[in-house]
């Protein structure tokens, strides 16, 4: 049998796990486009497996979803000279697993605002290279 539902969700959170991974892919971020992509779909396959399956108890599932992203994301984190690279690698990818989380439960319009400021956020906030950039060229 075919769930089409099933299907949309999953390329639905495909689809807004590329356009955050398209982001860190155009900054040349070790985590991109692929890993955010691969990300979102394994998150949302899980859920909706996880709801259908276990209907009493798909907080389970869930739980161990958000675990295993930070596990990834913990791989993307390393101590370069005297900095740390990679947070914001590391959180893009668990956030968007809370997309993709919120795409298989089918908040669709939640899941979609949550992208786009995820999205805005990577793009627009720069905060720490502007500090950073002011701190060098005064000295």
């Amino acid at each position: 049998m075919f769930d089409v539902e099933f299907i949309f969700r999953i390329f639905l959170a495909a689809l807004l796990g590329g356009l955050i991974g398209f982001d860190r892919e155009k900054h040349h971020k070790p985590a991109g486009l692929r890993t955010h992509i691969l990300v979102a779909i394994g998150a949302a396959v899980f859920t909706v497996i996880s709801v259908k399956a276990f209907p009493d108890d798909p907080a389970r599932i869930a739980a161990n979803i958000v675990v295993g992203i930070g596990f990834l994301g913990a791989g993307t984190i390393w101590r370069a000279q005297n900095h740390v690279q990679g947070l914001t690698t590391a959180a893009s990818l668990w956030a968007t697993a809370g997309v993709a989380f919120a795409i298989a439960l089918g908040f669709y319009w939640e899941g979609l605002a949550v992208a786009l400021l995820v999205f805005l956020v990577l793009e627009f906030v720069k905060v720490d290279e502007l500090v950073y950039n002011r701190k060098c060229s005064s000295f």
